[in-house]
Protein backbone atom coordinates (compact mmCIF):
# COMPACT_ATOMS: atom_id res chain seq x y z
CA UNK A 1 0.00 0.00 0.00
CA UNK A 2 1.06 3.58 -0.69
CA UNK A 3 -0.49 6.38 1.37
CA UNK A 4 0.01 9.93 0.16
CA UNK A 5 -0.40 11.40 3.64
CA UNK A 6 0.62 10.32 7.09
CA UNK A 7 -1.55 12.96 8.74
CA UNK A 8 -4.81 14.65 7.73
CA UNK A 9 -6.52 17.70 9.24
CA UNK A 10 -10.31 17.38 8.91
CA UNK A 11 -13.20 19.10 10.66
CA UNK A 12 -11.06 20.56 13.48
CA UNK A 13 -9.50 17.13 14.03
CA UNK A 14 -5.99 15.85 13.36
CA UNK A 15 -5.98 12.22 12.17
CA UNK A 16 -2.69 10.30 12.17
CA UNK A 17 -2.32 7.34 9.84
CA UNK A 18 -0.61 5.28 12.53
CA UNK A 19 -3.62 5.70 14.84
CA UNK A 20 -6.09 4.36 12.30
CA UNK A 21 -7.30 0.84 13.18
CA UNK A 22 -7.27 -0.19 9.50
CA UNK A 23 -3.62 0.79 9.22
CA UNK A 24 -2.83 -1.27 12.29
CA UNK A 25 -4.72 -4.26 10.90
CA UNK A 26 -2.81 -4.10 7.63
CA UNK A 27 0.59 -3.82 9.30
CA UNK A 28 -0.27 -6.64 11.71
CA UNK A 29 -1.21 -8.81 8.72
CA UNK A 30 2.19 -8.20 7.15
CA UNK A 31 1.12 -5.71 4.48
CA UNK A 32 3.88 -3.23 3.61
CA UNK A 33 2.59 0.34 3.91
CA UNK A 34 4.64 3.16 2.38
CA UNK A 35 3.80 6.85 2.69
CA UNK A 36 4.91 10.12 1.17
CA UNK A 37 4.65 11.47 4.70
CA UNK A 38 2.57 14.47 3.72
CA UNK A 39 0.33 16.45 6.04
CA UNK A 40 -2.87 17.29 4.21
CA UNK A 41 -5.35 19.98 5.15
CA UNK A 42 -8.23 19.94 2.69
CA UNK A 43 -8.02 19.05 -0.99
CA UNK A 44 -5.59 16.85 -2.91
CA UNK A 45 -1.85 17.42 -3.14
CA UNK A 46 -1.07 19.86 -6.02
CA UNK A 47 0.74 18.11 -8.87
CA UNK A 48 3.52 20.68 -8.91
CA UNK A 49 4.35 20.05 -5.26
CA UNK A 50 5.57 16.45 -5.68
CA UNK A 51 9.23 16.32 -4.69
CA UNK A 52 12.00 14.09 -5.98
CA UNK A 53 11.64 12.07 -2.78
CA UNK A 54 7.88 11.66 -3.37
CA UNK A 55 8.53 10.41 -6.89
CA UNK A 56 11.19 7.97 -5.69
CA UNK A 57 8.93 6.52 -2.96
CA UNK A 58 5.99 6.15 -5.36
CA UNK A 59 8.11 4.64 -8.14
CA UNK A 60 9.49 2.07 -5.73
CA UNK A 61 5.95 1.20 -4.54
CA UNK A 62 4.52 0.60 -8.04
CA UNK A 63 7.60 -0.92 -9.68
CA UNK A 64 6.69 -4.57 -9.08
CA UNK A 65 2.90 -4.21 -9.12
CA UNK A 66 0.67 -6.16 -11.50
CA UNK A 67 -2.45 -4.12 -10.75
CA UNK A 68 -3.08 -0.80 -9.01
CA UNK A 69 -6.30 0.11 -7.18
CA UNK A 70 -6.65 3.80 -6.36
CA UNK A 71 -8.87 4.69 -3.41
CA UNK A 72 -10.95 7.47 -5.00
CA UNK A 73 -9.46 9.81 -7.58
CA UNK A 74 -7.24 11.95 -5.33
CA UNK A 75 -4.14 9.69 -5.51
CA UNK A 76 -4.05 9.71 -9.32
CA UNK A 77 -1.90 12.85 -9.36
CA UNK A 78 1.14 10.87 -8.26
CA UNK A 79 0.54 8.23 -10.97
CA UNK A 80 0.26 10.95 -13.62
CA UNK A 81 3.50 12.43 -12.29
CA UNK A 82 5.20 9.03 -12.57
CA UNK A 83 4.00 8.62 -16.14
CA UNK A 84 5.26 12.08 -17.09
CA UNK A 85 8.72 10.99 -15.95
CA UNK A 86 8.59 7.61 -17.67
CA UNK A 87 8.38 5.76 -14.34
CA UNK A 88 4.84 4.37 -14.57
CA UNK A 89 4.71 0.65 -15.46
CA UNK A 90 2.28 -0.44 -18.19
CA UNK A 91 -0.22 -2.22 -15.92
CA UNK A 92 -3.98 -1.94 -15.33
CA UNK A 93 -5.12 0.81 -12.96
CA UNK A 94 -8.62 0.85 -11.48
CA UNK A 95 -10.00 3.90 -9.69
CA UNK A 96 -12.35 2.93 -6.85
CA UNK A 97 -15.01 5.64 -6.57
CA UNK A 98 -17.11 6.28 -3.48
CA UNK A 99 -19.12 9.49 -3.97
CA UNK A 100 -22.01 10.60 -6.14
CA UNK A 101 -20.99 14.27 -6.59
CA UNK A 102 -17.83 14.28 -8.77
CA UNK A 103 -17.57 18.11 -9.00
CA UNK A 104 -16.90 18.27 -5.24
CA UNK A 105 -13.62 16.43 -5.90
CA UNK A 106 -12.24 19.65 -7.37
CA UNK A 107 -9.00 19.27 -9.35
CA UNK A 108 -8.97 15.52 -8.67
CA UNK A 109 -11.91 15.07 -11.07
CA UNK A 110 -9.86 16.61 -13.85
CA UNK A 111 -7.04 14.20 -13.10
CA UNK A 112 -9.41 11.24 -13.27
CA UNK A 113 -10.89 12.43 -16.57
CA UNK A 114 -7.37 12.85 -18.00
CA UNK A 115 -6.25 9.48 -16.67
CA UNK A 116 -9.21 7.64 -18.20
CA UNK A 117 -9.07 9.53 -21.51
CA UNK A 118 -5.37 8.74 -21.95
CA UNK A 119 -5.61 5.11 -20.82
CA UNK A 120 -3.68 5.40 -17.57
CA UNK A 121 -6.83 4.39 -15.68
CA UNK A 122 -8.29 1.37 -17.45
CA UNK A 123 -11.32 0.77 -15.22
CA UNK A 124 -13.51 2.32 -12.56
CA UNK A 125 -15.06 0.41 -9.67
CA UNK A 126 -17.97 2.28 -8.07
CA UNK A 127 -19.59 1.33 -4.79
CA UNK A 128 -23.00 2.50 -6.01
CA UNK A 129 -24.95 2.72 -9.24
CA UNK A 130 -25.48 6.44 -8.61
CA UNK A 131 -21.71 6.88 -8.37
CA UNK A 132 -21.07 5.13 -11.67
CA UNK A 133 -23.72 7.20 -13.43
CA UNK A 134 -22.55 10.51 -11.91
CA UNK A 135 -18.93 10.02 -12.98
CA UNK A 136 -20.00 9.00 -16.48
CA UNK A 137 -22.00 12.24 -16.75
CA UNK A 138 -18.94 14.15 -15.52
CA UNK A 139 -16.86 12.92 -18.44
CA UNK A 140 -15.00 9.99 -16.90
CA UNK A 141 -14.61 7.54 -19.78
CA UNK A 142 -12.88 4.42 -18.47
CA UNK A 143 -12.81 1.48 -20.87
CA UNK A 144 -14.41 -0.76 -18.25
CA UNK A 145 -16.89 0.19 -15.51
CA UNK A 146 -17.92 -1.99 -12.58
CA UNK A 147 -20.32 -1.48 -9.67
CA UNK A 148 -19.68 -3.36 -6.41
CA UNK A 149 -21.89 -2.41 -3.48
CA UNK A 150 -20.33 -2.07 -0.04
CA UNK A 151 -20.35 -4.93 2.43
CA UNK A 152 -19.18 -5.17 6.04
CA UNK A 153 -17.69 -7.66 8.47
CA UNK A 154 -20.74 -8.98 10.29
CA UNK A 155 -18.52 -10.69 12.85
CA UNK A 156 -17.45 -7.20 13.96
CA UNK A 157 -20.76 -5.44 13.42
CA UNK A 158 -23.14 -7.65 15.39
CA UNK A 159 -26.02 -7.10 17.82
CA UNK A 160 -23.96 -7.72 20.93
CA UNK A 161 -25.10 -9.47 24.07
CA UNK A 162 -27.35 -7.91 26.71
CA UNK A 163 -24.31 -7.70 29.00
CA UNK A 164 -22.28 -5.86 26.35
CA UNK A 165 -25.07 -3.41 25.58
CA UNK A 166 -25.69 -2.75 29.26
CA UNK A 167 -21.99 -2.06 29.83
CA UNK A 168 -21.86 0.40 26.92
CA UNK A 169 -24.94 2.24 28.12
CA UNK A 170 -23.43 2.49 31.60
CA UNK A 171 -20.19 3.85 30.13
CA UNK A 172 -22.08 6.50 28.16
CA UNK A 173 -24.54 7.30 30.98
CA UNK A 174 -27.56 6.20 28.95
CA UNK A 175 -30.38 4.59 31.00
CA UNK A 176 -30.95 0.92 30.17
CA UNK A 177 -34.35 1.36 28.53
CA UNK A 178 -33.93 4.86 27.09
CA UNK A 179 -34.43 5.16 23.30
CA UNK A 180 -31.16 6.01 21.54
CA UNK A 181 -30.69 7.69 18.15
CA UNK A 182 -27.23 7.68 16.57
CA UNK A 183 -25.74 10.03 13.97
CA UNK A 184 -22.42 8.62 12.72
CA UNK A 185 -20.89 11.21 10.40
CA UNK A 186 -18.15 13.79 10.25
CA UNK A 187 -18.97 17.47 10.74
CA UNK A 188 -19.32 18.43 7.09
CA UNK A 189 -21.92 20.19 4.94
CA UNK A 190 -22.34 17.00 2.92
CA UNK A 191 -23.72 15.25 6.02
CA UNK A 192 -26.00 18.20 6.88
CA UNK A 193 -25.52 17.97 10.65
CA UNK A 194 -27.76 21.02 11.02
CA UNK A 195 -30.71 19.02 9.70
CA UNK A 196 -30.00 16.25 12.21
CA UNK A 197 -29.75 18.76 15.05
CA UNK A 198 -33.02 20.45 14.07
CA UNK A 199 -34.71 17.04 13.92
CA UNK A 200 -33.21 16.28 17.33
CA UNK A 201 -34.68 19.46 18.78
CA UNK A 202 -38.07 18.65 17.24
CA UNK A 203 -38.06 15.04 18.45
CA UNK A 204 -36.81 15.92 21.91
CA UNK A 205 -40.02 17.82 22.58
CA UNK A 206 -42.03 14.67 21.78
CA UNK A 207 -39.80 12.06 23.46
CA UNK A 208 -38.07 13.73 26.42
CA UNK A 209 -36.49 10.46 27.60
CA UNK A 210 -34.57 9.75 24.39
CA UNK A 211 -30.80 10.04 24.07
CA UNK A 212 -28.91 11.25 20.99
CA UNK A 213 -25.38 10.19 20.06
CA UNK A 214 -23.19 11.99 17.51
CA UNK A 215 -19.94 10.35 16.40
CA UNK A 216 -17.36 11.45 13.86
CA UNK A 217 -14.63 13.99 13.22
CA UNK A 218 -15.64 17.41 14.53
CA UNK A 219 -18.70 16.14 16.41
CA UNK A 220 -17.66 17.51 19.78
CA UNK A 221 -18.70 20.45 21.92
CA UNK A 222 -15.06 21.59 21.79
CA UNK A 223 -15.51 22.27 18.06
CA UNK A 224 -16.78 25.85 18.05
CA UNK A 225 -18.46 25.45 14.65
CA UNK A 226 -20.39 22.41 15.89
CA UNK A 227 -21.38 24.15 19.11
CA UNK A 228 -22.61 27.22 17.21
CA UNK A 229 -24.63 25.13 14.76
CA UNK A 230 -26.16 23.13 17.61
CA UNK A 231 -27.19 26.25 19.49
CA UNK A 232 -28.65 27.78 16.31
CA UNK A 233 -30.65 24.56 15.91
CA UNK A 234 -32.00 24.76 19.45
CA UNK A 235 -29.66 22.16 20.95
CA UNK A 236 -27.40 22.94 23.89
CA UNK A 237 -25.03 20.67 25.85
CA UNK A 238 -27.11 18.34 28.01
CA UNK A 239 -27.02 14.86 29.52
CA UNK A 240 -29.16 13.41 26.73
CA UNK A 241 -26.96 14.71 23.86
CA UNK A 242 -23.68 12.80 23.58
CA UNK A 243 -21.23 14.50 21.20
CA UNK A 244 -18.58 11.78 21.12
CA UNK A 245 -16.28 12.74 18.25
CA UNK A 246 -14.11 10.06 16.67
CA UNK A 247 -14.59 6.65 18.29
CA UNK A 248 -12.59 3.45 18.05
CA UNK A 249 -15.47 1.38 19.43
CA UNK A 250 -18.18 2.02 16.85
CA UNK A 251 -19.64 -1.52 16.92
CA UNK A 252 -20.48 -1.10 20.60
CA UNK A 253 -22.01 2.33 19.92
CA UNK A 254 -24.20 0.93 17.13
CA UNK A 255 -25.29 -1.89 19.44
CA UNK A 256 -27.03 0.46 21.89
CA UNK A 257 -28.79 2.51 19.20
CA UNK A 258 -32.40 1.98 18.17
CA UNK A 259 -31.95 4.16 15.09
CA UNK A 260 -28.99 4.98 12.85
CA UNK A 261 -29.79 8.33 11.26
CA UNK A 262 -28.33 9.87 8.11
CA UNK A 263 -29.35 13.35 6.94
CA UNK A 264 -26.90 13.88 4.08
CA UNK A 265 -27.69 16.50 1.46
CA UNK A 266 -25.44 15.25 -1.33
CA UNK A 267 -22.38 13.19 -2.17
CA UNK A 268 -23.32 9.87 -0.59
CA UNK A 269 -22.91 6.67 -2.58
CA UNK A 270 -23.33 3.50 -0.51
CA UNK A 271 -23.25 4.82 3.08
CA UNK A 272 -21.47 2.38 5.36
CA UNK A 273 -23.01 3.72 8.58
CA UNK A 274 -26.45 2.51 7.49
CA UNK A 275 -25.43 -1.11 7.04
CA UNK A 276 -23.01 -1.12 9.98
CA UNK A 277 -25.79 0.12 12.23
CA UNK A 278 -28.35 -2.27 10.76
CA UNK A 279 -26.06 -5.26 11.32
CA UNK A 280 -25.99 -4.27 14.99
CA UNK A 281 -29.77 -3.88 15.22
CA UNK A 282 -30.23 -0.12 14.64
CA UNK A 283 -32.96 0.72 12.12
CA UNK A 284 -31.73 3.09 9.36
CA UNK A 285 -33.59 6.36 8.79
CA UNK A 286 -32.03 8.29 5.92
CA UNK A 287 -32.58 10.96 3.34
CA UNK A 288 -32.76 9.73 -0.25
CA UNK A 289 -29.09 10.08 -1.23
CA UNK A 290 -26.93 7.89 -3.44
CA UNK A 291 -27.96 4.24 -3.29
CA UNK A 292 -29.24 4.54 0.30
CA UNK A 293 -32.82 3.63 -0.61
CA UNK A 294 -31.70 0.41 -2.29
CA UNK A 295 -29.37 -0.38 0.61
CA UNK A 296 -32.08 -0.27 3.26
CA UNK A 297 -35.00 -1.51 1.17
CA UNK A 298 -37.21 -3.73 3.28
CA UNK A 299 -36.00 -2.63 6.71
CA UNK A 300 -35.11 1.08 6.69
CA UNK A 301 -37.06 4.31 6.29
CA UNK A 302 -36.47 7.01 3.66
CA UNK A 303 -37.47 10.57 4.56
CA UNK A 304 -37.47 13.96 2.85
CA UNK A 305 -34.87 16.47 4.01
CA UNK A 306 -37.27 17.96 6.55
CA UNK A 307 -36.74 17.93 10.30
CA UNK A 308 -40.42 17.38 11.06
CA UNK A 309 -40.65 14.35 8.79
CA UNK A 310 -37.42 12.94 10.19
CA UNK A 311 -38.52 13.40 13.81
CA UNK A 312 -41.85 11.74 12.99
CA UNK A 313 -40.07 8.79 11.37
CA UNK A 314 -37.87 8.37 14.45
CA UNK A 315 -40.90 8.41 16.70
CA UNK A 316 -42.75 5.89 14.55
CA UNK A 317 -39.85 3.45 14.85
CA UNK A 318 -39.45 3.96 18.58
CA UNK A 319 -43.14 3.19 19.13
CA UNK A 320 -42.46 -0.29 17.67
CA UNK A 321 -38.84 -0.71 18.71
CA UNK A 322 -38.77 -4.47 19.07
CA UNK A 323 -40.56 -5.15 15.79
CA UNK A 324 -38.21 -2.85 13.85
CA UNK A 325 -35.16 -4.33 15.54
CA UNK A 326 -36.17 -7.87 14.56
CA UNK A 327 -36.84 -6.81 10.96
CA UNK A 328 -33.53 -4.96 10.78
CA UNK A 329 -31.54 -7.90 12.16
CA UNK A 330 -33.19 -10.18 9.60
CA UNK A 331 -31.30 -8.17 6.95
CA UNK A 332 -27.86 -9.22 8.24
CA UNK A 333 -27.23 -11.97 5.63
CA UNK A 334 -27.35 -9.45 2.76
CA UNK A 335 -25.03 -6.95 4.47
CA UNK A 336 -21.93 -9.15 4.79
CA UNK A 337 -18.68 -8.44 2.97
CA UNK A 338 -18.26 -11.90 1.40
CA UNK A 339 -20.15 -10.89 -1.76
CA UNK A 340 -18.16 -7.65 -2.04
CA UNK A 341 -14.79 -9.36 -1.61
CA UNK A 342 -15.68 -12.04 -4.14
CA UNK A 343 -16.68 -9.35 -6.64
CA UNK A 344 -13.43 -7.40 -6.14
CA UNK A 345 -11.47 -10.63 -6.61
CA UNK A 346 -13.36 -11.41 -9.81
CA UNK A 347 -12.85 -7.89 -11.21
CA UNK A 348 -9.15 -7.89 -10.31
CA UNK A 349 -8.62 -11.22 -12.04
CA UNK A 350 -10.56 -9.99 -15.08
CA UNK A 351 -8.34 -6.92 -15.36
CA UNK A 352 -5.19 -9.03 -15.04
CA UNK A 353 -6.39 -11.55 -17.61
CA UNK A 354 -7.13 -8.77 -20.06
CA UNK A 355 -3.63 -7.38 -19.54
CA UNK A 356 -2.08 -10.81 -20.11
CA UNK A 357 -4.13 -11.30 -23.29
CA UNK A 358 -3.04 -7.88 -24.59
CA UNK A 359 0.60 -8.79 -23.93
Amino acid sequence: MLALASQVHRESTVQDMADDPRYRQLVAAGVRVSTLGRQIQGGPIPDESFTASDIEIAARAVRDADLILSLKEQPLGILLALRARGLMPDIPVAACLHRSDPPHSGPALGRLAEATATGLVTATISCAKTTDEAYARAGVSAARRFVIANGIDTDVYRPGTPVERHATRNRLAIPVHAPAILFAARFDAMKDPGLFLRALARHRSRQPGAHYLLCGAGMTWENEAFRALAEDSGVRPADDVHALGIRRDMPSIYQVADIIALTSAFGEASPLCLIEGAACGATPVTTDVGDAAAQVDGFGVITPADEGAIAAAWQGILERRRWHRRRTLDSRPRLGRERMLAAYTEVSHALLRREEAAA
